[in-house]
């Protein structure tokens, strides 16, 4: 019995120094808080997963644009990205374009003013492109000026009073019967909602041209000056144009005037400021020393044509 005693109080002693080994019980969450930490360890030592350095951009804010605000700025389509005439920058950088990719137009270029146009809404402009259509410049100023009088002044000038007027009011003041259908025609796109300023003003030069000459008495012709002088687009080149057809062909010192397509190919180098160019061309037509064939810009014998100034 004392050998079973002893035989115990051995057991239980060694069960106690075992037990001074153990770490203290742990609660269910902490048991699972330490699982989710060592599973955490475990994948970040066997896991590597690389990460590419960010750099962090300097944010700067542009200057606005000169002519940004202009109501006449053509909205630009990205592949077309050359702002409106509106600007005198615009201008000068149209006039540097023509000069590099033109030699022969660089006597032209420097013997002119810098041209300016000047701005109409839509409305009153296309308007006036009615009244003036095959007309002498003083008689249609004066039909225009009592045609706006008629209106209540120039400001007046919109499509309800235009639509407003009957044709023997126009015709009293030397308006035709025909001219008075256009004006009301081109009155009632308007006031109907067909035709907007807005909406002139965001269309591209294709749409505008093909909407515009849904309208009766208005042609491509009339359209196109619309665009180059109330728009101010840059590269619009009116290849019906009589003066700038006979521009290009003392220009380039041709036997015949050049038919579209040949006028297309002969300016194409002045894309995208085609508009300029054919303002030039008006301008060339205005000056008396032009030479023929035979003699370039710096008067040596040549088969191209130029300007001598």
């Amino acid at each position: 019995m004392i050998q079973n005693l002893a035989f115990a109080l051995k057991s239980f002693t060694a069960a106690m120094a075992s037990a001074s080994n153990l770490s203290p019980p742990m609660s269910k969450r902490t048991r699972l808080k330490s699982k989710s930490q060592s599973l955490l360890q475990s994948q970040s030592e066997t896991l590597e997963i690389p990460f590419r350095s960010t750099k962090i951009r300097k944010m700067t804010v542009k200057p606005p644009i000169a002519g940004e605000n202009d109501p006449t700025r053509s909205v630009l389509n990205p592949a077309y990205p050359v702002k409106s005439l509106s600007s005198t920058d615009e201008i000068c950088t149209a006039i540097d374009h023509l000069r590099r990719s033109d030699p022969l137009l660089i006597n032209l270029l420097d013997s002119c003013e810098t041209p300016k146009f000047k701005s109409n809404p839509p409305f009153l402009a296309l308007t006036k492109s009615i009244l003036y259509q095959q007309l002498a410049t003083k008689a249609a100023e004066s039909i225009y000026n009592r045609f706006a009088a008629l209106c209540g002044g120039e400001a007046a000038v919109v499509p309800g009073a235009v639509l407003g007027l009957s044709a023997q009011q126009l015709r009293v003041i030397g308006v035709s019967g025909r001219k008075a259908s256009y004006l009301h025609d081109l009155a009632g796109k308007f006031v109907e909602g067909i035709l907007t300023e807005s909406s002139i003003l965001e269309m591209d030069d294709e749409t505008l041209v093909r909407t515009l000459t849904a309208v009766k008495g208005i042609g491509v012709w009339s359209v196109q000056m619309f665009m180059i002088f109330s728009l101010h687009r840059p590269d619009v080149l009116p290849v019906g144009d009589l003066g700038v057809r006979k521009g290009v062909q003392r220009l380039y010192g041709l036997k015949e005037l050049p038919k579209p397509v040949e006028m297309e190919k002969l300016c194409d180098k002045w894309k995208p400021y085609r508009s300029m160019g054919a303002w030039y061309m008006w301008r060339l037509m205005e000056l008396k020393e032009i030479v023929s064939k035979g003699r370039d810009l710096s008067g040596k014998s040549e088969t191209r044509g130029g300007v001598v100034l």
